[in-house]
């Protein structure tokens, strides 16, 4: 993401008119004098040196030929003042959106190196601007905010709205930087496929894996660590009509929630409309593209018929094991899909799943 590099920025700034009004008087010229050797009217230039009318171009090429000092530097005081004013002026609108930035986790953006700590409200609401890659609050909102409605789908969604498009956008900036080929569905097909192999691959190793393999099919792979006041497994979108993003968070720290997580968000990429925003979200009430998408997962991860007859006989520890290998998959997985099914105790064989850790 393209931020502003950290430089200084002076607290003060002059209108060019100042300058102009001290040549005036080095030269003993009057603004009528110079008026009439730039050909423009007494009244324009008594407002430049004012400070009520801006300095052009043109009058900046006419002063050049009049003083010697060249158009640039003219224009170059102009800008910066210009400038300094705008800065001035949304500094002091900061004040008017300070509950609108405390809404935001900017200690954990902080503590995640997205930007340094501001040093005022003005200097916050600048670079979460920045971050968010918009303009204005106004800009927010009609980029993010009404956002919210696609995914904000049950009255039961615990994520803080704020919260989570924050989570989002950190899931973007991550999945701009990956190098994908143009979107395809049979390619992103074979890839699964290839993906539900790796889940029996020590899983730093085949999360790198997959995401190359997602990245060759048009999708980006993003596994970004939930934040406070989000309750999320994972979601899913498009960043353009040729490339999708599956953003994971591990908020379980387990290999079977993270699995089912993409091959969920997978099927919302595979099943689902291209306009939509999927959110995973823990205890929602279920919609039915949020059915389907888990149906989708459950059957791919474990055929149908192989499931029943799994759940048909008792279920130790090595019969699970056991059926993994001849799935092809990881037994944690199957423990995962046992246990949310209700075909064993949230407590009974966890010591199959594979715990993660955060590296950084």
């Amino acid at each position: 993401m393209a931020t502003a590099k950290n430089h200084f920025i002076p607290d003060y700034s002059v209108p060019p008119g100042w300058l102009l009004e001290e040549y005036l008087e080095v030269k003993e010229m009057s603004q009528a004098e110079l008026a009439r050797r730039c050909g423009r009217s007494p009244k324009l230039i008594s407002e430049i040196i004012s400070g009520k009318a801006p300095l052009e171009p043109e009058t900046a090429l006419q002063l050049e030929k009049v003083f010697g000092m060249d158009a640039s530097i003219w224009l170059g005081i102009e800008s910066e003042y210009q400038l300094h004013r705008a800065r001035k002026a949304e500094a002091e609108n900061s004040a008017a959106f300070a509950v609108w930035i405390k809404a935001f986790p900017v200690k954990d953006l902080i503590r995640r190196n997205c930007f340094q700590r501001p040093e005022s409200d003005a200097d916050t609401l600048a670079k979460l601007l920045a971050f968010f890659g918009v303009g204005s609050v106004e800009a927010w909102t009609a980029r993010y905010g009404r956002a919210n409605v696609a995914y904000r789908h049950s009255p039961t969604f615990g994520s803080d709205e704020f919260a989570l498009a924050t989570w989002l956008r950190l899931g973007e900036i991550e999945a701009e930087h990956q190098v994908c080929a143009e979107y395809s569905k049979s390619r992103f097909r074979l890839a699964i496929q290839s993906i539900r192999s790796l889940t029996r691959e020590p899983i730093t190793e085949a999360l790198q894996q997959s995401a190359r393999l997602c990245n060759e099919a048009g999708v980006a792979l993003v596994v970004e660590r939930p934040l406070p006041r989000t309750a999320l497994s994972g979601a899913a979108r498009w960043l353009s009509p040729r490339k999708a993003v599956i953003q994971l968070t591990a908020r379980h720290m387990a290999d079977d929630h993270i699995w089912f997580s993409f091959f969920h968000e997978a099927a919302h990429i595979l099943l689902h409309s291209k306009k939509g925003i999927f959110v995973d979200e823990a205890n929602s009430n279920e919609s039915e593209l949020e059915k389907e998408a888990n149906e989708w997962a459950s059957s791919t991860l474990v055929p149908k018929p192989a499931w029943e007859e799994l759940v048909a006989t008792p279920l130790s520890e090595q019969r699970v094991k056991t059926f993994a290998a001849n799935q092809g998959i990881a037994p944690g997985i199957v423990v995962g899909m046992l246990q949310h099914k209700r075909h064993l105790p949230w407590s009974h064989l966890n010591n199959l799943k594979v715990r993660l850790e955060w590296t950084c």
